[in-house]
Protein backbone atom coordinates (compact mmCIF):
# COMPACT_ATOMS: atom_id res chain seq x y z
CA UNK A 1 0.00 0.00 0.00
CA UNK A 2 0.98 3.58 -0.83
CA UNK A 3 0.08 6.51 1.92
CA UNK A 4 -1.95 9.16 1.09
CA UNK A 5 -0.89 11.54 3.38
CA UNK A 6 1.20 12.10 6.93
CA UNK A 7 0.46 13.73 9.94
CA UNK A 8 0.31 13.65 13.53
CA UNK A 9 -2.07 12.31 16.00
CA UNK A 10 -2.59 14.51 18.76
CA UNK A 11 -4.11 13.99 22.23
CA UNK A 12 -3.25 16.16 25.01
CA UNK A 13 0.90 16.78 24.72
CA UNK A 14 1.36 13.60 23.22
CA UNK A 15 2.17 13.67 19.14
CA UNK A 16 1.73 10.31 17.23
CA UNK A 17 3.39 10.47 13.96
CA UNK A 18 1.33 8.91 11.78
CA UNK A 19 1.09 7.61 7.86
CA UNK A 20 -2.71 7.60 6.63
CA UNK A 21 -3.68 4.62 4.40
CA UNK A 22 -7.23 4.28 2.40
CA UNK A 23 -8.28 0.89 3.82
CA UNK A 24 -10.50 -0.06 0.87
CA UNK A 25 -10.53 -0.28 -2.76
CA UNK A 26 -12.92 -1.90 -5.04
CA UNK A 27 -13.24 -4.77 -6.68
CA UNK A 28 -15.48 -3.59 -9.33
CA UNK A 29 -14.09 -4.83 -13.41
CA UNK A 30 -12.75 -1.40 -15.02
CA UNK A 31 -14.86 -0.91 -18.35
CA UNK A 32 -14.98 1.91 -20.17
CA UNK A 33 -18.07 3.08 -22.68
CA UNK A 34 -18.40 2.32 -25.90
CA UNK A 35 -21.17 2.64 -28.97
CA UNK A 36 -23.02 -0.13 -28.79
CA UNK A 37 -23.54 -0.38 -32.69
CA UNK A 38 -19.36 -0.91 -32.89
CA UNK A 39 -17.85 -0.43 -30.00
CA UNK A 40 -15.84 2.75 -30.28
CA UNK A 41 -14.81 4.25 -27.70
CA UNK A 42 -16.91 7.33 -25.79
CA UNK A 43 -14.91 10.31 -25.18
CA UNK A 44 -16.21 13.46 -23.26
CA UNK A 45 -15.33 16.90 -23.51
CA UNK A 46 -15.98 20.07 -21.04
CA UNK A 47 -17.08 22.54 -23.74
CA UNK A 48 -18.64 25.72 -23.45
CA UNK A 49 -22.69 25.69 -23.51
CA UNK A 50 -24.35 26.31 -26.90
CA UNK A 51 -20.53 25.87 -28.24
CA UNK A 52 -18.25 23.56 -29.29
CA UNK A 53 -15.12 25.01 -27.92
CA UNK A 54 -13.27 23.15 -25.22
CA UNK A 55 -12.59 24.60 -21.88
CA UNK A 56 -9.24 23.94 -20.12
CA UNK A 57 -9.42 22.35 -16.73
CA UNK A 58 -7.25 24.74 -15.16
CA UNK A 59 -9.85 27.45 -16.31
CA UNK A 60 -13.12 26.00 -14.56
CA UNK A 61 -14.65 27.66 -11.80
CA UNK A 62 -17.70 26.83 -9.65
CA UNK A 63 -20.76 28.09 -9.43
CA UNK A 64 -22.81 28.55 -6.26
CA UNK A 65 -26.21 29.96 -5.16
CA UNK A 66 -26.04 32.73 -2.51
CA UNK A 67 -28.87 32.83 0.13
CA UNK A 68 -30.08 35.81 -1.82
CA UNK A 69 -30.52 33.40 -5.15
CA UNK A 70 -27.86 35.41 -6.47
CA UNK A 71 -24.75 33.20 -8.64
CA UNK A 72 -21.32 33.55 -7.06
CA UNK A 73 -18.47 32.04 -9.45
CA UNK A 74 -15.12 31.22 -7.29
CA UNK A 75 -12.14 29.97 -8.63
CA UNK A 76 -9.33 27.38 -7.16
CA UNK A 77 -7.72 30.57 -6.08
CA UNK A 78 -10.50 32.28 -4.38
CA UNK A 79 -11.45 28.51 -2.34
CA UNK A 80 -7.75 28.19 -1.74
CA UNK A 81 -7.97 31.61 0.70
CA UNK A 82 -10.61 29.63 3.12
CA UNK A 83 -9.38 29.57 6.34
CA UNK A 84 -9.95 25.80 7.06
CA UNK A 85 -7.04 24.12 9.25
CA UNK A 86 -4.07 23.40 6.93
CA UNK A 87 -2.33 22.17 9.52
CA UNK A 88 -1.43 17.98 9.19
CA UNK A 89 -2.41 17.32 12.51
CA UNK A 90 -5.63 14.71 13.57
CA UNK A 91 -6.49 16.03 16.57
CA UNK A 92 -8.19 14.11 19.22
CA UNK A 93 -11.36 16.01 20.70
CA UNK A 94 -12.40 13.82 22.92
CA UNK A 95 -13.54 9.71 23.66
CA UNK A 96 -16.65 8.62 23.46
CA UNK A 97 -18.34 5.21 24.31
CA UNK A 98 -18.30 2.70 21.04
CA UNK A 99 -21.97 2.49 21.26
CA UNK A 100 -22.87 6.14 21.37
CA UNK A 101 -21.57 6.74 17.76
CA UNK A 102 -24.29 4.97 15.64
CA UNK A 103 -23.10 2.98 11.65
CA UNK A 104 -25.19 5.53 9.86
CA UNK A 105 -22.75 8.28 10.39
CA UNK A 106 -19.47 5.91 9.18
CA UNK A 107 -18.17 7.23 5.85
CA UNK A 108 -14.64 6.43 4.32
CA UNK A 109 -12.22 4.04 6.46
CA UNK A 110 -8.31 5.38 6.67
CA UNK A 111 -5.21 2.86 8.32
CA UNK A 112 -2.81 4.83 10.55
CA UNK A 113 0.53 3.40 10.56
CA UNK A 114 3.28 4.51 12.71
CA UNK A 115 5.59 6.64 11.11
CA UNK A 116 8.75 6.86 13.65
CA UNK A 117 10.95 4.85 14.35
CA UNK A 118 9.79 3.89 18.23
CA UNK A 119 5.67 2.89 17.76
CA UNK A 120 5.46 2.71 21.74
CA UNK A 121 3.28 5.92 21.40
CA UNK A 122 1.19 4.34 19.06
CA UNK A 123 0.45 1.05 20.41
CA UNK A 124 -0.91 2.58 23.79
CA UNK A 125 -2.84 4.74 22.40
CA UNK A 126 -4.24 2.06 20.61
CA UNK A 127 -4.31 -0.27 24.04
CA UNK A 128 -5.58 2.39 25.88
CA UNK A 129 -8.71 2.40 23.31
CA UNK A 130 -9.01 -1.02 23.49
CA UNK A 131 -9.08 -1.16 27.31
CA UNK A 132 -11.48 1.49 27.93
CA UNK A 133 -14.12 0.55 25.18
CA UNK A 134 -14.22 4.12 23.73
CA UNK A 135 -13.80 5.90 20.55
CA UNK A 136 -11.37 8.57 19.97
CA UNK A 137 -13.68 11.51 18.07
CA UNK A 138 -11.32 13.64 15.99
CA UNK A 139 -11.33 16.43 13.41
CA UNK A 140 -7.92 16.38 10.34
CA UNK A 141 -8.36 18.01 7.24
CA UNK A 142 -7.82 16.31 4.17
CA UNK A 143 -7.46 17.30 0.70
CA UNK A 144 -8.44 21.31 2.10
CA UNK A 145 -11.88 20.03 3.57
CA UNK A 146 -12.30 19.33 7.42
CA UNK A 147 -13.41 15.79 8.34
CA UNK A 148 -15.35 14.56 11.80
CA UNK A 149 -13.75 10.87 11.97
CA UNK A 150 -13.86 8.39 14.61
CA UNK A 151 -10.75 6.78 15.97
CA UNK A 152 -10.97 2.76 16.65
CA UNK A 153 -8.93 0.21 16.59
CA UNK A 154 -9.39 -3.16 14.29
CA UNK A 155 -6.85 -6.21 14.54
CA UNK A 156 -4.09 -3.91 16.51
CA UNK A 157 -4.31 -0.88 13.98
CA UNK A 158 -5.84 2.41 15.00
CA UNK A 159 -8.10 2.65 11.67
CA UNK A 160 -9.24 6.64 11.16
CA UNK A 161 -13.35 6.19 10.69
CA UNK A 162 -14.50 9.56 8.57
CA UNK A 163 -17.81 10.63 10.19
CA UNK A 164 -21.08 12.30 8.36
CA UNK A 165 -21.53 15.65 9.67
CA UNK A 166 -25.14 15.82 11.25
CA UNK A 167 -27.03 17.43 8.88
CA UNK A 168 -25.59 15.35 5.88
CA UNK A 169 -27.75 12.36 7.59
CA UNK A 170 -31.46 12.55 6.87
CA UNK A 171 -34.51 12.26 9.56
CA UNK A 172 -36.76 9.19 8.39
CA UNK A 173 -40.16 10.64 7.88
CA UNK A 174 -42.63 7.71 6.71
CA UNK A 175 -46.20 7.20 7.25
CA UNK A 176 -46.02 4.40 9.19
CA UNK A 177 -43.89 5.72 11.93
CA UNK A 178 -46.81 7.54 13.35
CA UNK A 179 -49.54 4.49 13.27
CA UNK A 180 -50.16 2.12 15.39
CA UNK A 181 -49.33 -1.10 14.21
CA UNK A 182 -50.66 -3.87 16.09
CA UNK A 183 -48.47 -7.05 16.76
CA UNK A 184 -49.60 -10.23 18.38
CA UNK A 185 -47.79 -11.47 21.33
CA UNK A 186 -47.34 -14.57 19.51
CA UNK A 187 -46.00 -12.90 16.07
CA UNK A 188 -43.07 -11.57 18.32
CA UNK A 189 -42.43 -14.68 19.99
CA UNK A 190 -42.08 -16.72 16.59
CA UNK A 191 -40.48 -13.55 15.26
CA UNK A 192 -37.95 -13.87 17.84
CA UNK A 193 -37.65 -17.69 17.71
CA UNK A 194 -37.02 -17.58 13.49
CA UNK A 195 -34.07 -15.14 14.11
CA UNK A 196 -32.72 -17.46 17.07
CA UNK A 197 -32.54 -20.16 14.23
CA UNK A 198 -30.80 -17.56 11.99
CA UNK A 199 -28.19 -16.52 14.74
CA UNK A 200 -24.40 -16.67 13.50
CA UNK A 201 -21.51 -15.23 14.57
CA UNK A 202 -20.77 -12.56 11.58
CA UNK A 203 -17.36 -13.68 9.21
CA UNK A 204 -17.18 -11.71 6.07
CA UNK A 205 -15.34 -14.13 4.46
CA UNK A 206 -18.60 -16.36 4.04
CA UNK A 207 -20.25 -14.16 1.62
CA UNK A 208 -18.68 -12.97 -1.99
CA UNK A 209 -20.22 -10.03 -4.29
CA UNK A 210 -22.53 -12.43 -6.74
CA UNK A 211 -22.85 -9.29 -9.34
CA UNK A 212 -19.04 -9.73 -9.97
CA UNK A 213 -19.06 -13.53 -10.49
CA UNK A 214 -21.88 -13.09 -12.61
CA UNK A 215 -20.69 -10.35 -14.49
CA UNK A 216 -17.40 -12.20 -15.09
CA UNK A 217 -18.58 -15.36 -16.43
CA UNK A 218 -20.68 -13.39 -18.79
CA UNK A 219 -17.57 -11.23 -19.71
CA UNK A 220 -15.11 -14.56 -20.63
CA UNK A 221 -18.62 -16.29 -22.21
CA UNK A 222 -18.64 -13.87 -24.49
CA UNK A 223 -14.83 -13.47 -25.11
CA UNK A 224 -15.25 -16.99 -26.39
CA UNK A 225 -18.68 -17.04 -27.97
CA UNK A 226 -20.57 -19.02 -25.79
CA UNK A 227 -23.93 -18.62 -23.29
CA UNK A 228 -23.21 -17.74 -19.93
CA UNK A 229 -26.21 -18.77 -18.46
CA UNK A 230 -29.16 -20.84 -19.45
CA UNK A 231 -32.70 -19.51 -19.79
CA UNK A 232 -35.23 -19.94 -17.20
CA UNK A 233 -38.52 -18.53 -16.24
CA UNK A 234 -38.71 -16.27 -13.50
CA UNK A 235 -41.05 -17.05 -11.20
CA UNK A 236 -43.89 -14.30 -10.62
CA UNK A 237 -43.54 -12.03 -6.82
CA UNK A 238 -45.70 -13.28 -4.29
CA UNK A 239 -47.76 -10.55 -3.53
CA UNK A 240 -48.26 -9.20 -0.04
CA UNK A 241 -52.24 -9.78 -0.41
CA UNK A 242 -51.30 -13.73 0.04
CA UNK A 243 -49.98 -13.70 2.95
CA UNK A 244 -52.86 -13.42 5.11
CA UNK A 245 -51.57 -14.97 8.48
CA UNK A 246 -47.95 -13.46 9.10
CA UNK A 247 -48.00 -15.91 12.09
CA UNK A 248 -48.20 -18.86 9.88
CA UNK A 249 -45.64 -17.78 7.59
CA UNK A 250 -43.39 -16.81 10.77
CA UNK A 251 -44.34 -20.62 11.54
CA UNK A 252 -43.43 -22.05 8.28
CA UNK A 253 -40.13 -20.14 8.10
CA UNK A 254 -38.99 -21.68 11.66
CA UNK A 255 -39.83 -25.17 10.26
CA UNK A 256 -37.95 -24.11 7.17
CA UNK A 257 -34.99 -23.64 9.44
CA UNK A 258 -35.71 -27.35 10.64
CA UNK A 259 -36.69 -26.52 13.92
CA UNK A 260 -39.80 -27.95 15.63
CA UNK A 261 -42.76 -25.39 16.36
CA UNK A 262 -45.98 -26.41 19.18
CA UNK A 263 -48.80 -25.11 18.15
CA UNK A 264 -49.09 -22.91 21.34
CA UNK A 265 -46.41 -20.26 21.22
CA UNK A 266 -46.51 -19.72 24.69
CA UNK A 267 -44.05 -22.49 25.26
CA UNK A 268 -41.46 -21.97 22.95
CA UNK A 269 -37.93 -20.55 24.72
CA UNK A 270 -38.22 -17.13 23.72
CA UNK A 271 -41.66 -16.89 24.73
CA UNK A 272 -40.54 -17.89 28.32
CA UNK A 273 -37.72 -15.82 28.42
CA UNK A 274 -39.38 -12.77 27.52
CA UNK A 275 -42.56 -14.01 30.19
CA UNK A 276 -39.41 -14.05 32.75
CA UNK A 277 -38.09 -10.73 32.30
CA UNK A 278 -41.80 -9.60 32.63
CA UNK A 279 -42.37 -11.10 35.38
CA UNK A 280 -39.18 -9.69 37.02
CA UNK A 281 -39.87 -6.35 36.53
CA UNK A 282 -42.96 -6.49 38.47
CA UNK A 283 -41.68 -8.75 41.34
CA UNK A 284 -38.89 -6.30 41.47
CA UNK A 285 -38.75 -3.49 43.92
CA UNK A 286 -39.16 -0.28 44.23
CA UNK A 287 -35.92 2.57 45.03
CA UNK A 288 -36.84 4.84 48.31
CA UNK A 289 -37.13 7.56 47.09
CA UNK A 290 -34.42 10.53 48.23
Amino acid sequence: MRSIWRGDLSFGLVNVPVKVYSATESHDRSSHQVDSADGARIRYRRVREGTDTEVEFSKIANAYESESGERVVLTKDDLAMLPVNKSPEISILEFVPIDQVDPIYFDKPYYLEPASKSAKAYVLLAKALETTERLAIANFTLRSRTRLAALRVIDGVMTLQTLLWPDEVRVPDFDFLSSDVEIRDQELDMAASLIETMASDFDPSQFEDTYQVELGKLIEARADGSQAFSESEEEPADDDSEVADLLAALRASVKGRGRDVDDDTEEKPAAKKTAKKKAAKKAAPRRAAG
